[in-house]
């Protein structure tokens, strides 16, 4: 049983690492190839020339 929640707390703590490092990045999401399209709040697709992070990150 001790191996069960040592396995569950490992995963989980990966999940959330991984999770962290996604925030902390500040990279814009994108669809994958063949894959749906993110849309951003205006409703149009989001891609890396119109990400609003990467124009906020060029003024500077």
């Amino acid at each position: 049983m001790a191996v069960l929640f040592l396995t569950i707390t490992v995963i989980a703590a990966s999940v959330i690492l991984m999770a962290v490092g996604v925030l902390l990045n500040g990279r814009c999401l994108r669809g994958s190839c063949g894959g749906p399209d993110v849309l951003g709040p205006d409703g149009e697709p989001l891609s890396c020339s119109n990400c609003p992070l990467r124009r906020a990150r060029e003024e500077t």
